[in-house]
């Protein structure tokens, strides 16, 4: 002013200058931004192109910062690729710049990058991916769009996730200042994933049970993904066929709601096989489900149980609601038994509270039995992974013992505020310390999951039993290291089930690589009070997902029972599956004694072989090993080739021209089989040559990692070599990689395999002698008897 006075109203007005309409923050506009989807359900397992749109915030996004998007790790959708964009798989992240306001300058970022990490953000949500922001920086209201499945230049989208949920997330953060230090951005986007039309019929029974008890039956429908099918309204034809009389009646799925159906057959008066056939009348195109009920009169118990001990639901890193799952164990899979196990470190006290009334309100003795648990989740270096099942009626002592201390491993979950990890029962010996009160009424499985169970720790009063077989794979090298370690363990299997699919469901692609496993019990009742105690007695044997029984005993005495034996002693194994059985096997404390081929024992054809490939790459979480070979067999005509354990759809094996048969599959410690009708064989020779692949966290999923230590097989043998010798195996390392080659035989093999055999009286360096069977089925389903545990008088 002219007198010299500063008017600062007047100098505000004047210089403070800043984009129309920007001189305050937005109410309309979210700080952080928004993200959305372009659909909101989709058939589990269809090839989609989906869009996510991010809109900046009023924050807007600094040169150098970053965007996540980030979903849950137990997912089976196909891994994303960023190299081709003409192939499956290819994601591409671009923007669009918001209409400028006056006075507002454009945005200068330059572009955009983006990249998939597997283990990009933390659990539960680990899969991520991550766009970087090059070379300038976005304006509020500026637009990403990330197309999963591009289809732009020709690819033929992504494939999604396999299996149903209610709400498949993805969660974005936002590192808007470039600091790397992300916030989430409030808003999940969506997906409903559901299962597609049907595709098979399964049917599930007892298998094995007593005359004049009533056995339940259930037909399913499955999609192609093996999730169970909803709303089906074509009826089914079910054909039950006894000694002397087929009783055929048309069935029909409820209107709405699962396509499961049961039928109760009562079993008065029969003896032997009941063959269950059930078909769809009007659609030839879906094989007909066939299934094998035994009747046994002399059967001590009413009939087989099958259990699974180790489910998961979204309280913690499975899928669906507890709820969900449990009801899908009873109704879906027919379950007798079910163990609801949290992830003690992962499950907030209220939600813990919310499932053991849950579980409560839904067990039934006589029909359902359920029990709560936790797993406990210690790194392998402090005991490992071990499920805690509360046997008892009482409330369990989780998460904390009854004197006020911690019963948990340590507490992170997604509700938490803060990001410490503070200590709470660990390591193992402090969980043992929490139930050592009550042994009775508690039982703990050593497992093998992501952070295996560590065998250098072992309390034989809570632990009774060890999983052998999981979705994670089969681990019978697990099963026989405790044995040889003189731990009197009974064998057990479970789901460990993240994708809502237990009681031996399909596993889906990725990390979850095979069916989840079950437990048989035997028990004179289907009460609470005497499955536990079963359980605790290692009445037990375990499957792989199969209703196979295996049952092995000594008079009176049964599998998980302790006797004494002056002289050798005689043990009765007796063996039901649901495919033809191959291979039997009985094991002590150093390993495999005795053994059946029964493909030997019906007499080799002079035609049929087979390739069987199979292990992991390693002992721990990310054990799979991707193979990817040829077989080529050479001066023979291959007449058919039929596969056996492939798990899912993109496992195959197809023919190159006359002589030829490419293969890619992955196991998971379990085997997959390729089996040829030729003429010639024994002029012939037959090359195996391929790559085994192994886990890849980032990188291009077109060029997939090879494993370090096999990257590549080659086998050459000729036809009169397999002839003469029946069996020829080449190991390969890893944990247990092979390759075989197997003469068939041309005959049928049975279902039911019962005998003998003498175990000589020795016992091994821990004073007894543990003696288990394992059956193996020509579909690599196999089954694991508890030991019977026999101590011989010293001379």
């Amino acid at each position: 002013m002219a007198d010299g006075t500063y008017d600062h109203e007047s100098f505000q007005e004047e210089r403070r200058i800043f984009p129309q309409g920007k001189g305050q923050r937005s109410s309309e506009r979210p700080f952080l931004g928004a993200l959305s989807c372009s659909h909101e359900r989709l058939v589990a397992g269809s090839w989609e192109e989906v869009l996510l749109t991010y809109v900046v915030g009023e924050s807007g996004i600094a040169d150098g910062a970053r965007l996540k998007i980030a979903f849950k790790f137990y997912t089976d959708w196909a891994l994303f690729q960023t190299s081709d964009p003409t192939a499956a798989n290819y994601v591409s992240a671009e923007y669009a710049a918001a209409p400028l306001v006056e006075g507002q300058s454009p945005p200068t970022v330059q572009a955009l990058k983006i990249t998939f990490d597997q283990k990009g953000h933390e659990r539960p949500f680990q899969k991520a991916l991550l766009i970087d922001f090059v070379d300038g920086y976005l304006n509020p209201g500026d637009t990403i769009i990330i197309r999963l499945g591009d289809r732009r230049s020709g690819g033929p989208g992504t494939r999604v996730q396999t299996f149903e949920e209610a709400a498949f997330t993805f969660r974005a953060y936002i590192d808007p200042l470039g600091t790397s230090k992300f916030a989430p951005v409030p808003g999940d986007a969506t997906i409903e994933f559901l299962a597609g039309s049907p595709a098979a019929l399964s049917i599930v029974t007892p298998r094995l049970v007593k005359a004049g008890e009533k056995a339940s039956i259930r037909v399913r429908a499955f999609d192609v993904w093996g999730n169970v099918c909803r709303d089906v309204k074509e009826p089914v034809e079910l054909k039950i066929t006894e000694t002397n009389k087929q009783d055929v009646k048309t069935i029909a799925f409820p209107e709405a709601g699962w396509a499961v159906v049961r039928h109760d057959l009562m079993t008065d008066g029969l003896d032997g096989a009941v063959e269950i056939l059930a078909h769809f009348p009007s659609n030839s195109r879906i094989a007909a489900a066939r299934a094998v009920l035994s009747v046994d009169p002399g059967l001590s118990v009413p009939q087989a149980w099958f259990a699974d001990l180790h489910v998961h639901s979204d309280d913690t890193v499975g899928i669906n609601s507890t709820d969900y799952n449990l009801r899908y164990g009873r109704d879906v899979a027919g379950l007798d038994v079910l163990g609801y196990t949290a992830n003690d470190f992962n499950v907030t006290e209220s939600d813990w509270i919310k499932s053991v009334d849950l579980i409560r309100d839904l067990h039934r003795d006589g029909a359902f039995v359920t029990f709560p648990g936790t797993e406990w989740c210690g790194n392998s270096c402090a005991g490992g992974d071990h499920n805690v099942i509360f046997l008892h009626d009482r409330q369990p002592e989780f998460p904390f013992h009854h004197s006020g201390r911690p019963a948990r491993s340590f507490e992170w979950n997604a509700a938490m505020q803060g990001g410490t990890i503070e200590p709470g029962t660990w390591p193992l010996n402090d969980l043992w310390s929490v139930y050592e009160h009550d042994p009775e009424g508690h039982l703990l499985i050593p497992h093998v999951g992501g952070r295996r169970a560590n065998l250098d720790w072992h309390d034989p009063a809570l632990e009774r039993l060890i999983e052998v077989s999981s979705t994670w794979g089969h681990f019978g090298w697990f099963y026989q290291e405790a044995i040889s370690r003189g731990y009197k363990l009974g064998a057990s299997a479970a789901g460990d089930e993240h994708r809502g699919r237990c009681g031996g469901g399909a596993p889906g692609a990725q990390v979850f690589g095979v069916r989840g496993g079950l437990t048989g019990v035997i028990a004179p009742a289907l009460t609470r009070r005497d499955i536990g105690r079963a359980l605790r007695a290692r009445h037990t044997w375990a499957t792989t997902g199969e209703r196979i029984v295996g049952l092995l005993s000594s008079g009176a005495a049964i599998q998980g029972d302790e006797i004494s034996a002056a002289v050798a002693t005689t043990l009765k194994y007796r063996l039901l599956g649901s495919a033809a059985w191959d291979y039997i096997a009985a094991y002590d404390h150093n390993g495999v004694f005795w053994e059946r081929n029964l493909q030997s024992e019906a007499g080799y054809s002079s035609r049929r072989f087979r390739l069987r490939w199979g292990g992991a790459r390693i002992k721990d979480r990310y054990r799979a090993a991707k193979w990817s070979g040829t077989i080529k067999v050479a001066n023979a005509v291959i007449h058919s080739v039929k596969t056996f354990g492939f798990e899912h759809i993109e496992e195959a094996a197809w023919r190159h021209g006359a002589n030829e048969v490419s293969f890619k599959s992955e196991t998971y410690g379990d085997a997959d089989t390729i089996e040829f009708d030729v003429t010639g064989l024994a002029d012939a020779t037959i090359t195996v040559e391929g790559t085994i692949g192994e886990y890849q966290k980032v990188g291009d999923t077109l060029s997939p990692a090879l494993f370090a230590h096999r990257p590549t097989f080659a086998w050459h043998v000729s036809g009169a070599q397999l002839i003469d010798e029946g069996v020829l195996r080449r190991d390969l390392g890893g944990e247990g990689l092979f390759l075989a080659l197997e003469r068939l035989t041309g005959k049928p093999l049975p279902l039911e395999v019962a005998g003998e055999l003498e175990v000589d009286p020795r016992n091994g360096p821990h004073g007894f002698r543990p003696v288990y069977v394992y059956g193996r089925q020509i579909d690599d389903e196999k089954v694991w008897t508890s030991p019977v545990f026999i101590t011989f008088a010293q001379s």
